[in-house]
């Protein structure tokens, strides 16, 4: 779960299963608002930050599809949907009208957990890689990357020098973090099909950049190597906020 509990709101009529809901959500770090209907789901979204909707098909008056609609006219808050039918055609419905996800009942209640977490921890990535597609210098561990200024700088502040070949493929790594990234697609990234681009030359640059930023270099914390895979940059990325001037 995120650092801060996040705010569910429950759209269900039953109030036997809205109930087992919050009480499990509640037990797990979450805090939870409820609605017995779209009337009362809307004055909850009004009075209250909400994170992520739980939404049944089947409620009293306006149904959880046509509220699935609304709240997707004006918000992107993430919506998981509960229906008693298992139908493909309402659960194909749900997603179309801008469900994240849907889970028929009955349903353990850890698997609407795990479901929840899913969700928002695609949101966080979405937002993270949002901010650092965007941004024109990253923050890695303390170290910082300029893409304007072409320069990378440690902890300390102090520049350290790069060939343009390593900055390219540092770049790359800094803007996927947290994504297991191939040979070849990180030729791709960065040096192209040109003439005498070859997969082993990734490897060359990853071992000259492991060398200027792992404390050890042999065993390798920042850049993994993945068997048959390629390679993954671990570490929080942010997009840097403090000007240039500050970390000189």
């Amino acid at each position: 779960m995120p650092a801060v509990p996040p705010n569910i709101l429950v759209v269900e009529d039953d109030r036997e299963t809205r109930a087992l809901i919050a009480k499990y959500l509640r037990n797990n770090a979450c805090n939870v608002i409820t609605a017995n209907d779209g009337r009362e789901m809307a004055r909850a979204m009004t009075d209250h930050r909400v994170d992520l909707v739980i939404l049944d098909v089947m409620l009293p008056g306006e149904d959880g599809l046509s509220l699935c609609r609304k709240i997707r006219g004006d918000s992107q808050v993430p919506i998981i949907m509960l229906t008693a039918r298992g139908e493909d055609v309402d659960r194909i419905l749900g997603l179309e009208m801008g469900a994240d996800d849907y889970l028929a009942k009955p349903f353990n209640p850890r698997e609407l957990l795990a479901r929840i977490n899913a969700v928002l921890r695609r949101l966080a990535a979405a937002q993270t890689a949002s901010a650092v597609m965007g941004a024109t210098a990253l923050t890695f561990q303390g170290w910082r990357i300029d893409f304007r200024l072409r320069e990378l700088r440690n902890p300390a502040g102090a520049r350290v020098a790069m060939t343009s070949a390593e900055f390219d493929l540092l770049r790359a790594f800094c803007e996927r973090p947290g994504r297991v990234l191939s040979r070849d697609s990180l030729l791709d990234l960065t040096q192209g099909r040109s003439a005498g681009s070859f997969e082993r030359s990734i490897d060359v640059l990853v071992s000259r950049i492991r060398r200027k930023i792992e404390t050890d270099p042999q065993d390798s914390s920042m850049i993994k190597t993945v068997r048959s895979g390629g390679y993954l940059f671990t570490p929080a990325v942010e997009a840097a906020t403090a000007p240039l001037d500050a970390v000189k």
